[in-house]
């Protein structure tokens, strides 16, 4: 047997420095709080990225985190995207608006990729995807990603964050890395309430003071300002919580959470310059608010209820279920119609403003989530069995409000309108065994199984009324269906579904005390594009107890979502350069897209390189380094907005009204590397209580290697610099957390520091792909940032827990983006209504105070 030195002693002083050198992993010690088994406390035990039953975080062979139910809800939020956004370096979650549904339903990141690109399971099990397209002006332009914020925090026990590839272990989808969410189980019940909201100052943007009426007939008014930035306080957000778990009969359990939210809407909108209404010297023109846009974030009302049960079946085996239901009703806005704005002349009455002051038109989104999960899982014959049918479905229907159909006119248009809706779901069956196995050379472990998955997609059409193209279009160009955006119609109606049968194997052995070794291999084959089969090996050799060196080498696959086959609509979005116009999306297999060149889509291919090292040697301290490589090729993305005579004629021919089309190709292949550098050390005990200091820090680099051209379209014509930069530098360049938790009986802080690197932004309207980064006119790049938050918690009777804080604490703002001629380039007049950029990778609505009451029972 190998012979492996301790070493028991090393300076406190160094060991801190190394933590705080490193960046943010999350308390690991008690990770899963009172439900954690004592002998894994501060080294849990881990369920991600091997089958194997013993395996612990700093065993593991792959780069995982672990996030403890403490972290979760020591904090202001309780949206899970939002808190991971703080916790985790390598995971992005901005807070976009005016992006349609987007604004109600984000996607966030990890390892700046794709959110389609990280799979999420829930208790080990696959979470089905929203229906949701992101399409708009967001990060994850063209993807669809898992709406964890219908997760309530309450019911987490923990989150595992494996980082790296796993697509032969889990499928597709898991290039970034994999998110498992494990539930809670035990007995006993918390209840809280959490109020809270923004008290702010939006810097660098002005308070209207008064309004000169306008003097001429196209002059913008003259505007005074009082000299101060503007205050808001709104974003008033109350959350209800309550998780219980009690026996269910002797060998039993089920575990309840359920939670309330509702959160009023945020506006962080700059004053509107442009002159408002035609007639000159119009006395409206001084009275009308300025701030008539909103820019933030939606109304949202969310009722979320998860259940986790099991019970003993015999003496060997468990019969489990948990699921979900979640609805979300939620409110987001447009961009505001002037009254002197074309899309708000009445042409039944003459081409008068049919709202007399302008209107901003609402999207209003009802989400429904419903997932479920029962199996059977146990030990017969030393082998660990499990069996599962799984399902899942997301559902969002959109209405739009406060709008009407220009093309229509005033008489026939309503104003409220039912613009259809999507669906999305996902049923599959497991089948998983595991046994420990005796090679002769160590530990070893055998994993094998199966997965039958059906993917289901529909659209669903609006009211006529919410997308024709009445006779104002033809006769004087009104834009048609309802403004904001306009219902899908019955052409676009599509109940589309496929299915893939999956087996994979994998060995997980000890090759000595030193040496781990995992190997695992998938083969899947889908109804709609064909086979792939993908590998992974990865290893850990520890020659000194407490140092380790790790690394792994996979392949990898994404299979083309469903949505990005099958959708299919017309809205209205604002290019930059050009301004408002009306863009059509076709699916690939429509004689528009493959009259413009569209091919079937193949799935994305990936290769993962990864390598580190893991340093415990240090007595309460964890420190890892690890590197990442991801090599994508026929990286899927929604081309740029097609324009020109050739696209519109093409469109005309086909009866479409609009000016511009996109659809769904392999375009591109992608390289990202980066490093991430996790540490947490328990300080040791001096009398003051308990300090545990956490850090993490993210760099990450991603390049387009090469590129897709047919039908004469050029490369930068399908997918040109401002979308190739929003994917490549849209996201931070690095990621910095700091944290600090205190626990001294009966009172508590927890302080964290997020420094967010700096994103880039192509405003321009420059499609030229050989135009260096900076190097255009209306390049902007946003600088880094850092945000701090701070809770207090005090405890009564050890049962009552009140807790007063502040997220974004000095109330930090991304960059103030430029408006009208600034260096010689125009940036145009939108930018000074809306003045902070959707990328911003912390949002921009400022300083939120909250308080909470929590309740053990």
């Amino acid at each position: 047997m190998a012979i492996r030195t301790s070493f028991t002693t090393g300076s406190a002083l160094v060991a801190l420095a190394l933590g705080c050198a490193a960046q943010p992993a999350f308390a690991q010690d008690e990770a899963a709080g009172a439900e954690t088994d004592p002998a894994a406390v501060g080294d849990p035990i881990i369920v991600t990225g091997t089958r194997r039953t013993d395996r612990t975080v700093s065993e593991s062979a792959v780069p995982i985190d672990v996030i403890g139910s403490d972290a979760l809800l020591n904090q202001g939020t309780t949206e899970t995207n939002r808190l991971l956004n703080n916790l985790v370096p390598s995971f992005n979650f901005p807070q976009p608006s005016l992006t349609d549904g987007t604004d109600s339903l984000r996607p966030a990141t990890l390892r700046g990729l794709a959110p389609d690109q990280v799979l999420v399971l829930v208790n080990g099990k696959r979470r089905h995807s929203s229906a949701l397209l992101n399409l708009n002006g967001s990060i994850g332009r063209g993807s669809t990603g898992v709406d964890m914020n219908t997760i309530p925090p309450l019911a987490i026990d923990r989150i595992e964050v494996l980082r790296d590839g796993a697509a032969s272990q889990y499928g597709s989808d898991a290039i970034a890395g994999v998110i498992n969410i494990q539930l809670r189980k035990g007995q006993g019940g918390r209840a809280q309430v959490t109020y809270g909201k923004y008290i702010t100052t939006m810097e660098d943007v002005a308070q209207v003071q008064s309004v000169a009426p306008t003097t001429g007939a196209s002059n913008d008014p003259v505007i005074t300002y009082t000299g101060e930035d503007r205050k808001r306080r709104d974003g008033d957000t109350v959350t209800f919580a309550a998780n219980y778990g009690l026996p269910l009969g002797d060998t039993g359990f089920v575990n309840i959470t359920a939670e309330y939210k509702d959160r009023d809407p945020t506006n962080r909108s700059g004053p509107d310059i442009r002159r408002q209404y035609s007639g000159v010297g119009d006395v409206r023109e001084t009275t009308i608010n300025r701030y008539n846009h909103r820019f933030g974030d939606g109304k949202s009302e969310d009722v979320n209820l998860f259940v986790n049960a099991g019970i003993d079946v015999g003496t060997s085996f468990e019969l489990y279920a948990f699921g979900s239901y979640g609805n979300r009703q939620a409110n987001g806005a447009g961009f505001y119609r002037r009254s002197l704005d074309a899309r708000n002349r009445d042409f039944a009455n003459g081409g008068a403003p049919f709202y007399p002051d302008g209107f901003l038109p609402q999207i209003d989104a009802d989400i429904e989530d419903i997932a479920g999960v029962i199996g059977i899982r146990g030990e017969t014959g030393g082998w660990n069995l499990d069996l599962s049918v799984n399902y899942g479905s997301n559902r969002l229907d959109y209405g739009v409000s406060n709008s009407w159909n220009a093309s229509l006119g005033g008489i026939a248009s309503p104003t409220e309108f039912d613009a259809g809706g999507l669906r999305s779901g996902q049923t599959s069956v497991n089948v998983d065994a595991q046994r420990d196995i005796d090679l002769g050379i160590g530990d070893s472990s055998i994993a094998f199984g199966g997965e039958w998955r059906n993917e289901n997609y529909k659209i669903i059409p609006g009211e006529e009324a919410s997308y024709i193209a009445g006779p104002f279009t033809f006769s004087n160009g009104a834009a048609p269906g309802a403004q904001v955006f306009p219902g899908f119609q019955p052409s676009t109606a599509v109940d589309a579904s496929r299915d893939s049968f999956a087996a994979y194997v994998e060995l997980d052995t000890d090759l000595s005390d030193m040496f781990n070794v995992q190997v695992a291999g998938r083969y899947e084959h889908f109804s709609d594009f064909g086979d792939t089969l993908n590998g992974k090996i990865a290893a850990r050799f520890e020659p000194v107890e407490g140092i380790a060196i790790r690394g792994s080498a996979s392949t990898g696959f994404r299979a083309p979502g469903m949505a990005q086959q099958f959708f299919s609509t017309t809205s209205t979005n604002n290019v930059a350069g050009v301004g408002l116009i009306e863009i059509g999306t076709f699916p690939v297999n429509s004689p528009i897209a493959v009259a413009l060149g569209a091919q079937p889509l193949e799935p994305e291919e990936s290769v993962n390189l990864g390598g580190g090292v893991v340093f415990t040697m240090v007595e309460g301290l964890s420190l890892t380094v690890d590197y990442y490589n991801i090599k994508i090729t026929d990286r899927i993305v929604l081309t740029e907005n097609l324009q020109g005579a050739d696209v519109v004629a093409l469109l005309q021919a086909a009866g479409v009204v609009g000016t511009s089309a996109r659809f769904f190709i392999n375009g591109i292949d992608t390289r990202t590397e980066g490093l991430d550098i996790v540490a947490s050390y328990r300080v040791p005990d001096f009398g003051a209580g308990r300090f545990t200091l956490t850090a993490g820090f993210n760099v990450n680099d991603t390049a387009i290697t090469d590129r897709r051209t047919f039908s004469g379209f050029a490369a930068q014509r399908l997918f040109a610099r401002p979308e190739s930069f929003r994917l490549t530098d849209g996201q931070p360049s690095n990621k910095l957390n700091i944290g600090l938790d205190w626990d001294m009986a009966p009172f508590g802080a927890s302080l964290r520091a997020n420094r967010f690197g700096s994103v880039f932004l192509p405003i321009g309207s420059n499609n030229d792909l050989t135009i260096a980064k900076g190097a255009a006119p209306g390049d902007v790049t946003l600088s880094p940032k850092w945000v701090v938050d701070l809770e207090a918690r005090y405890t009564l009777m050890e049962r009552v827990q009140l807790a007063v804080g502040a997220n974004n604490l000095l109330d930090e703002y991304p960059d103030r983006l430029p408006f009208g001629v600034v260096g010689g380039f125009n940036f145009g007049q939108n930018q000074a209504f809306l003045p902070y950029s959707s990328q911003s990778p912390f949002g921009f609505s400022g300083r939120f105070l909250y308080g909470r009451v929590s309740v053990e029972f």
